[in-house]
């Protein structure tokens, strides 16, 4: 599957809006495009080369990584606990390896916040993950409305 096909898989979810940056996608959820991405985290991003970090090596070969942002019982679900130690680069010792290509692992940097990272998923693998997006959109979309109800008091 290519990043443009899952660019496309991603953003038709209900209430999502994406932003580009630098070939890289964002999806955020925002009720009819209502987003302040200035204040809100995205639930899973795209990344399409080595911007700022080479630890996947997207570079060498045109890799694109999916990454997705889980709930702490997802992710201990499926990787037991959050890591926390990381080495000199800033990377998370998690004892897999991030040049792996699709494979579903802690994220790199971010796995400390429940998300995962997958390089150049196969149409399988994007089918098994179907259930972690279709969570990660509906946990962005509770805090969304949340955020909202609060706003409303």
């Amino acid at each position: 599957m290519t990043a443009e096909e899952l660019v496309r898989l991603v953003g038709s979810y209900d209430g999502v809006h994406s932003v580009e940056h630098e070939g890289d996608t964002f999806f955020f959820y925002g009720f009819d495009g209502d987003v302040d991405i200035a204040r809100t985290l995205p639930f899973a991003t795209i990344v399409t080369g080595d911007h700022g970090e080479t630890v996947s090596q997207l570079a060498a070969d045109g890799a694109y990584r999916l990454n997705i942002g889980l709930t702490k019982a997802s992710y201990v679900e499926r990787f037991g606990p959050a890591p926390t130690e990381r080495d000199d680069e800033g990377v998370l010792r998690t004892g897999v390896d991030y040049t792996a290509r699709d494979v579903l692992m802690p994220h790199p940097f971010y796995a400390s916040q429940h998300w995962v990272a997958v390089v150049n998923p196969s149409p399988a693998t994007v089918e098994r993950l179907h259930p972690l997006l279709t969570e990660a959109h509906a946990f962005a979309k509770r805090k969304y409305d949340n955020r909202t109800a609060r706003a409303e008091r």
